[in-house]
């Protein structure tokens, strides 16, 4: 089979070297255009085009795929199928209508829950339970195609979004040979979204990561799971920005503002709404990741308001 990639992020590499340590043949891979990162805002490609250079695939990498030479390079490869994993292009009917067998897509939710830009943050943030990752049928309108094959995964009580990010990469590669393995010999059952299901991740945004201690500490803990490790959970202490990158909920209860800081025991625990929040790993501007018990080495907080 002939295979056409399209992905871009570190959660697309391990499908693509599924592809590559198996006997299909990756004719292309497709990936977003090099972009300044970092303090220096120098050039840096993709983990994809990392990945695919090592294997000397030919990369392409388009502003869109909607002129006429961006379809014609698409048809020159003559592939059976295009696999897209986190590329961050919408494809037109046009793209979909290329490959002999269509386009395939590894989804990062258990569709139909969790359409969009962000499912594996919004899961967390919503506390549930289980998650995993969809093969499906890609169509025009967003993540709604039929359903190939579903891998799932329980959510651990510490896991973050950093962490689920990890493993549901490798289950949509596991998947994605699944149903790669079923199509070659012959055509596989897909299932169709329940549209009543649907729910939809929008995409994360950095006014999202302010912690309003108002809120119930049961809220406030899936909240730093979900942000970390972008755009990471942040309140205020001294004027500063502090991240907070691990904290949980305590059942406690306060009388306290929302807010002030209790340091019992060399925990550092934060009045909310309802409960407290334990703040387990802080950050300061210039500084780097520290456990709250290094913290309080070097700050004294106790009845500190933060925010």
């Amino acid at each position: 089979m002939k295979i056409i990639f399209a992905g871009t992020p570190d959660f697309a590499v391990p499908s693509l070297q599924a592809l590559l340590d198996s006997n299909y043949e990756v004719c292309a891979v497709y990936t977003q255009p090099d972009r300044p990162a970092g303090r220096g805002r120098h050039e840096q490609i993709s983990p994809v085009k990392e990945l695919a250079l090592r294997y000397c695939i030919p990369v392409i990498q388009p502003l869109t795929l909607k002129t006429d030479e961006d379809l014609e390079l698409l048809r020159s490869f003559e592939a059976d199928l295009m696999v897209v994993v986190a590329y961050g292009m919408i494809l037109t009917d046009a793209v979909l209508g290329v490959p002999k067998l269509g386009c395939l897509n590894v989804h990062g939710s258990l569709l139909p829950r969790w359409r969009g830009a962000a499912p594996i943050q919004r899961a967390l943030m919503a506390g549930d339970e289980k998650t995993g990752v969809t093969i499906m049928q890609i169509v025009s309108k967003l993540d709604a195609g039929a359903m190939f094959h579903k891998e799932e995964y329980v959510v651990a009580p510490n896991d973050t979004a950093s962490d689920l990010y990890e493993k549901l990469a490798e289950l949509g590669a596991i998947g994605l040979c699944n149903v790669l393995a079923k199509m070659e010999v012959g055509v596989i059952p897909a299932e169709p979204q329940d549209e009543s299901l649907v729910t939809y991740a929008e995409k994360l945004t950095k006014s999202e990561a302010v912690i309003d201690w108002k809120q119930p500490a049961n809220i406030l803990a899936l909240k730093v799971k979900g942000l970390n490790a972008w755009p990471v959970a942040q309140t205020f202490y001294q004027g500063n920005v502090m991240r907070i990158w691990q904290a949980e909920a305590i059942k406690s209860e306060t009388d306290l503002e929302p807010g002030i800081v209790i340091c019992t025991n060399k925990n550092m625990d934060v009045a909310t709404g309802k409960g407290l929040l334990r703040l387990h790993e802080v950050q300061l501007p210039g500084g780097k990741r520290i456990s709250t018990q290094a913290f309080l080495n070097a700050h004294d907080v106790d009845g500190v308001t933060l925010g």
